[in-house]
């Protein structure tokens, strides 16, 4: 398969949150004889690695991270950071020969920081069956201008996103997330809010492994 023909394989599903984008792409990886996701955050990577080994057992899904490497020896499926997602292993363009490839808010391919490594996969990691580009619409123009073969597909959101503006915390509705910006104000809004309502679940990219998990 030379590198045009597997670009005819992709699919660019883009769309604003809640849209069911990494629903898509689980659904996908599971339907699948291998495979891998590549997530920007380890937190969301974990997450959907308990999923997907819900569905094909402990010992053919694999979870792989800068800090976390849970890897059977005959894993099929991979949930990865972006960071850590399977390379190309020859001219073909596969990924490790794994059937579909989906890398997960690849717009991140702007960012200044991380943007080489989403533009990398972006260009060069694919699926031998199939590959999934999942993010937000400022992604169409880049996908247009690096991988002109791809299809494009656009998502509408399932529900209305609205900012609840300022409240008091007693006054919340349950199942609502609240972002601070420094690990004081965290700490010190999980206290109220265990005080007012029983209980908080208390999530920063700064926790172990184990304890993120447990939160």
């Amino acid at each position: 398969m030379n590198r045009r023909e597997a670009d005819k394989s992709v699919k660019a599903v883009l769309g604003p949150t809640n849209t069911g984008k990494t629903h898509l792409a689980i659904e996908r990886l599971c339907a699948h004889s291998s495979g891998a996701i590549g997530f920007p955050l380890r937190l969301l990577a974990r997450e959907v690695y308990d999923k997907v080994r819900a569905i094909k057992g402990d010992s053919s899904v694999a979870l792989i991270t800068g800090e976390e490497r849970i890897e059977p020896p005959h894993a099929r499926w991979l949930l990865c950071t972006a960071e850590a997602m399977p390379v190309p292993t020859g001219s073909q363009g596969e990924s490790g020969d794994l059937a579909f490839i989906a890398l997960d808010e690849a717009q991140l391919a702007a960012d200044p920081e991380r943007g080489h490594i989403f533009t990398d996969r972006l260009l060069h990691a694919r699926g031998r069956e199939e590959t999934l580009l999942l993010g937000a619409a400022t992604l169409e123009p880049m996908v247009k201008a690096l991988v002109p073969e791809a299809e494009i597909v656009a998502r509408p959101r399932f529900s209305t996103l609205r900012h609840a503006g300022s409240a008091k915390l007693s006054r919340i509705p349950p199942r609502s997330a609240i972002v601070a910006f420094s690990a004081e104000q965290v700490y010190t809004v999980a206290e109220m809010l265990r005080r007012f309502r029983g209980g908080a679940a208390v999530v920063m990219g700064a926790l172990s492994p184990e304890t993120r998990n447990r939160q």
